[in-house]
């Protein structure tokens, strides 16, 4: 029987020794280069997949457990069939259960509404964890797994992997440069097919069979509960609000991350949404455009980003804005293409005296304006390489080597502040947001969706770890 442990009972097991966080620092914190940790992996088909692969390819983990919902599904084969000696379960309270002495790092690359609970046991357990972005479903679950990095000391990584590529250095050094500076606007454009443009749902969908081998209970974890359809599964779920994180949650992790960071925007205090085609109470919008408000940062100046998605919405670009910025390592989409002959993901930025055009993951920056562009451009800083992909990143900041570049604690307020663009587009309304109570103060509904729906009962633990 799967036990459900609360905080007490995972606290008095690591005071017993059972959790190695503590109680043997020295199995977390490797001081050997080439030494192995050992890893379970929740999520092994799509995106998931990808990641275990990703992770393997550093050399230095050891797969020692599979989980899936659906394990044995065509989806599950191909990392089955790469790590046969692995353990296998269908659910990750069991594998917690078995044998959660036996790996110190979990990687999740589950849906957006199940990284929750996992990486909340994980981090209760004292396990390092790389989760694959957005963190969490709502504003508050992203507040609660913030709290618990720093609670219980672990690494914890968000999987928007340009964090760790060129363009992240590049901003990094050019921001300390005074390259970039005083930016007041930014423009923000995911404008590629996604699962849910050309469908039109006015309510969920009937119950049909759950296929052999489908563990649908436990794929629903945190998840306002539904019958089970095959509509809301491989990747179908982030068509849907009670599922997924849309347009907006997938691609502004990998759009204007590095702006969120470096230019230190935190939680905006407004966001509004200003157009809005294709409306339905239960999937993402066919078209929509969002402005989030920043105010003002010590003595950076109020900034406003303004986000464009779908395939009808492109957004005002300079006239000589040219061909698209596209990194040429950015991983396949998991439905549609990315058209590069159109408008591919990115951002146009707007400082003083330069204008910046950009692409989405690891590419870099261009200078295409502005009146110190000559300047600037005969005097560019050198820009450092990057040590480490994101995945060797969080691999040695496991084994206390490096620190992960998107810890929860600089990947958290960028979630939340796109949780809130989320809330806006769902009630296609303007939400006031008070940053320091993290209160929406001008709508009831918009403010209850913060914390989401209330989970199951048997869910409700993870919540108080």
């Amino acid at each position: 029987m799967t036990t459900h442990p609360n905080r007490r009972t995972i606290l008095s097991g690591i005071a017993a020794g059972a959790v190695c966080t503590i109680a043997n620092p020295a199995l977390l914190r490797a001081d050997t280069l080439g030494e192995k940790i050992n890893i379970a992996c929740c999520g092994i088909g799509g995106r998931g997949a990808d990641v275990i692969r990703g992770l393997h390819a550093t050399g230095l983990v050891n797969v020692v457990a599979l989980c899936d919902t659906h394990l044995g599904s065509p989806q599950t084969a191909a990392i089955l069939n790469m790590f046969p000696n692995a353990r296998t379960f269908r659910d990750f309270r069991k594998m917690f259960d078995q044998m959660e002495k036996e790996f110190v790092a979990v990687s999740i690359g589950t849906p957006d509404f199940s990284h929750f609970p996992i990486a909340m046991r994980s981090m209760a357990a004292g396990k390092h964890i790389y989760c694959e972005k957005p963190m969490g479903h709502s504003f508050h679950q992203i507040q609660l797994m913030m709290n618990a990095e720093k609670t219980y000391k672990v690494s914890a990584q968000m999987g928007n992997q340009g964090h760790s590529g060129q363009g992240y250095f590049q901003f990094e050094t050019w921001v300390k440069a005074g390259i970039i500076k005083d930016v007041t606007k930014i423009t923000a454009f995911m404008n590629s097919p996604r699962r849910w443009h050309g469908k039109a749902f006015g309510d969920y969908l009937p119950e049909q069979p759950i296929p052999e081998g489908l563990d649908f209970d436990t794929w629903l974890a945190t998840a306002v509960p539904h019958p089970y359809n095959q509509a809301y599964m491989v990747g179908e779920w982030r068509s849907w609000y009670d599922f997924g994180n849309g347009a907006l949650g997938d691609w502004g992790a990998h759009i204007f991350d590095n702006a969120h960071q470096f230019l230190k925007l935190g939680l905006p205090t407004v966001v509004e949404s200003t157009y809005m085609n294709g409306f339905s109470p239960v999937i993402y919008p066919q078209n929509a455009t969002l402005k989030f408000s920043f105010p003002k940062r010590g003595k950076l100046p109020p900034l406003e980003l303004t986000w464009y998605e779908g395939q009808q919405n492109f957004p005002p670009l300079p006239d000589n804005f040219g061909t698209s910025v596209v990194d040429p390592n950015i991983p396949p989409p998991t439905s549609g293409v990315i058209e590069t002959k159109k408008l591919a993901p990115g951002k146009v930025i707007y400082g003083d005296g330069l204008i910046f055009k950009g692409g989405s993951h690891a590419s870099e920056l261009e200078i295409i304006g502005g009146e110190r562009q000559k300047d600037v451009m005969a005097h560019l800083p050198e820009v450092p390489m990057s040590p480490s992909d994101h995945f060797l990143n969080f691999v040695r900041a496991c084994k206390g080597e490096e620190k992960c570049r998107s810890s929860f604690a600089v990947a958290g307020p960028l979630c939340q502040a796109m949780a809130l663009g989320i809330i806006a587009q769902r009630l296609n309304t303007k939400v006031v947001f008070d940053p320091v109570k993290k209160k929406i103060v001008n709508n009831d509904m918009a403010d209850a969706l913060l914390r989401g729906t209330p989970p199951r009962k048997e869910w409700e633990q993870y919540y108080k770890l």
